[in-house]
């Protein structure tokens, strides 16, 4: 890890040590750098590797970090703050962990828990625009019998993650047209990553096209959907939207650091009609330090507070006895935070600007990153739409959508 601590050989870098806290500085200290000349995080994804953070879900047993969902969404919403598109890069392998490395009755779930335990990452595939409804299903990527295998063909698009990954989970149709998950090596041969992810914002979140010819694919290497097991579970997306609201946390986080170090360090020249001589003494910019420092609190506490309600749903099904209701409540928890977040982040990523003043808007500075990444994320799951869903929820009763983005 260059200059960095690896971690101890029984596991990855703890949540509170101090080993973790110089890696995230690390990550943090080219971020602006690597967002503004599109420099992808090769090196940091390695150092991630090396400190095995993609295990911090992963049984003590298996060689993992054994935390909690509020602890990992805690790291996570620190890596965000660092860098948004890295924390982003590992939010699918952080959900492939909960869906088949961390349920006793996962289908080959040692072989994906020892890959992860030695700091493998892993990429998803699953969105195909060929589909009527965004996130739906069938897929047009099908799987078909090849000897004792299979082989596989198709295209997904925004494969985040994948174009740093070791391996990548493809949704897919199996023979039968059952639905199935195929995990396979990025460096497979048939499998090619395409850097063509050109959007306003998390621009580095490795969200690629990803080309499917021909792949052979092994026989365990499939996990076909069961009731009860994976994307059987009910409202089993809810952790990647959550993952995806503290990365927009974390933004928050970085958002508040840069509102004062900016005002900070304008003690010379404010406008002349300003109350006050110098910028940082400023009652007016002052309150706009103290209003996105209450923000970063509330949003944060927010998603923590969700990622506990997730904790006693998952907690549940580790048990064997899954909950539909505390299901359904973890995802009316994320959902609702989702609102709240996206809400105070955007703003805050514009007031910012009332900090800093023009110069702030310098294109060296790169500040602009914070509302294009922040309005990218939250573009993801339209709020109008969770809004509505929530309302009906409150009116009527009626359950959230159990699957999707959810």
């Amino acid at each position: 890890m260059n200059q960095l601590a690896a971690p101890p050989s029984d596991g990855p870098l703890s949540p509170d040590s101090a080993e973790l806290e110089r890696l995230l500085a690390h990550i943090a200290e080219g971020a602006a750098e690597r967002d503004r000349e599109r420099i992808h995080p090769y090196e940091v994804m390695d150092l991630i590797r090396t400190a095995r953070l993609g295990a911090l879900r992963l049984p003590k047993a298996d060689g993992g970090g054994g935390v909690t969902l509020r602890e990992l969404l805690a790291v996570v919403i620190r890596l965000a703050a660092a860098d948004p598109n890295v924390a982003h890069a590992l939010r699918n392998h952080y959900t492939f962990v909960d869906r088949f490395a961390r349920p006793h009755d996962a289908i080959n779930r040692p072989k994906w828990a020892r890959l992860i335990a030695r700091g493998d990452l892993f990429g998803l595939g699953n969105t195909e625009l060929g589909s009527a409804k965004v996130g739906g299903s069938p897929y047009t990527t099908k799987l078909r019998a090849d000897a004792d295998g299979y082989r596989l063909d198709g295209t997904k698009y925004y494969s985040t993650g994948t174009l740093y990954a070791d391996h990548v989970q493809i949704r897919a149709a199996g023979p039968d047209d059952e639905l199935a998950s195929v995990i396979v090596p990025v460096n497979r041969e048939g499998v090619e990553l395409v850097d063509d992810w050109d959007g306003a914002g998390q621009r580095l979140t490795g969200s690629g096209t990803t080309h499917l010819r021909n792949v052979r694919v092994e026989p365990d290497e499939v996990i076909f959907d069961a009731p009860g097991i994976g994307y059987g579970t009910s409202y089993n997306n809810t952790l990647a939207q959550l993952l995806v609201t503290a990365i927009v946390a974390g933004i928050l986080r970085n958002i508040l650091t840069d509102a004062v170090d900016l005002l900070a360090g304008r003690k010379d020249r404010h406008f002349y009609y300003a109350t006050t001589l110098r910028p940082c003494d400023d009652p007016l910019l002052q309150e706009i330090i103290g209003e996105i420092s209450s923000s970063a609190f509330a949003a944060e506490t927010l998603v923590l507070a969700a990622a506990e309600a997730q904790d006693r749903a998952a907690q549940a099904r580790d048990d064997g006895e899954p909950d539909a209701e505390l299901a359904l409540q973890a995802a009316v928890v994320a959902a609702k935070t989702k609102l709240i977040v996206d809400d105070l982040t955007i703003k805050s990523a514009s007031r910012l600007f009332d900090v800093g003043g023009a110069s702030a808007m310098r294109k060296n500075r790169n500040l602009d990153r914070h509302w294009r990444n922040a309005r990218t994320l939250a573009s993801h799951n339209p709020g109008p739409l969770k809004a509505r869903a929530l309302g009906d929820f409150e009116l009527h009763g009626t359950p959230l959508p159990t699957q999707g983005f959810f």
